[in-house]
């Protein structure tokens, strides 16, 4: 069966989906033949992005840090395309800062869209799917969640989370006929991102992580490394320990570029924007 047969009529809810990697999900999943629903705290842009990809997407104002707003953005989905059958919980953000400068509103606000957003989206999808024994829930966390990264240590820690909630509920859906997969992105050339530079690398396309999430659909397994070769580098590192992983961390200057983008004039509208808002 080919992957767009697969994905034909399939109802599938994504958060943050008016920008960035949702919105390339979005016009991914169509194309395969999904039915699409995407939900963000900015509707008009939700809209603006719904009616750009077609007839097969719609979109509704959802707050993923409100779990009632949550309820009832599934609830909506359900009643004007059918039965959930997949959720790719995408919304986060990213305000950079030193540790001990964060303010503790930002520290909230992170943890409650990364992290808390996740947890009440999964419970909502699990409520909807246990019952037809069906299903598929897909976290979009972070390389983060492995790799230390100074100047975005709750951005981090948020996304190690996801990962770790992702691994528990998995085990505990066992049997279920619900899948869940955590899908693990570097550096992606959107928003979040803007005034970030690694040495030697080059951020990667949404096009790259939604292709990944409708690969994950077709073929379910649990983590997923975008790219590819990032969970290779990682599991090679791990081998040779903290002290070689940090090592090569600081001789690539890879732990600096978070540290030297915060206060920059390059991230100071989507600062904004993310401080101003819950997601993105």
């Amino acid at each position: 069966m080919s992957m767009q047969n697969r994905l034909q009529g399939k109802v599938v809810a994504i958060t943050g989906g008016a920008r960035g990697i949702g919105a390339a999900a979005a016009a991914a999943l169509a194309q395969a033949g999904a039915t699409v629903v995407i939900g963000d705290i900015d509707r008009a842009a939700a809209e603006e992005t719904a009616a750009a990809i077609g007839k097969a997407v719609t979109a509704h104002a959802l707050d993923v840090a409100d779990s009632e707003s949550f309820a009832a953005f599934l609830d909506a989905a359900q009643a004007q395309s059918g039965p959930l059958d997949v959720l790719i919980n995408n919304a986060g953000i990213m305000p950079l800062s030193r540790a001990e400068e964060e303010p503790s509103t930002t520290t909230t606000q992170i943890l409650a869209v990364n992290l808390q957003g996740v947890i009440h989206g999964c419970k909502q999808a699990v409520m909807r799917m246990k019952p037809r024994r069906s299903g598929h829930i897909v976290n979009v966390a972070s390389v983060a969640a492995k790799v230390p990264l100074p100047g975005a240590a709750t951005y981090a820690a948020s996304k190690a989370g996801v990962l770790a909630y992702s691994d528990a509920l998995r085990a505990e859906l066992h049997g279920s006929g619900i899948e869940v997969s955590c899908v693990l992105p570097g550096i992606v050339d959107t928003e979040l991102a803007t005034g970030i530079a690694v040495r030697g690398f080059h951020p990667i396309a949404p096009k790259e992580v939604a292709d990944a999430l409708v690969d994950v659909l077709e073929r379910p397994r649990f983590e997923v490394f975008v790219p590819r070769q990032a969970g290779i580098a990682l599991r090679a590192t791990s081998l040779g320990g903290r002290r070689l992983s940090e090592w090569l961390q600081h001789a690539l200057r890879a732990d600096t570029p978070m540290l030297e983008a915060i206060g920059s004039a390059e991230r100071t509208d989507y600062e904004k924007r993310a401080r101003q808002q819950r997601s993105t």
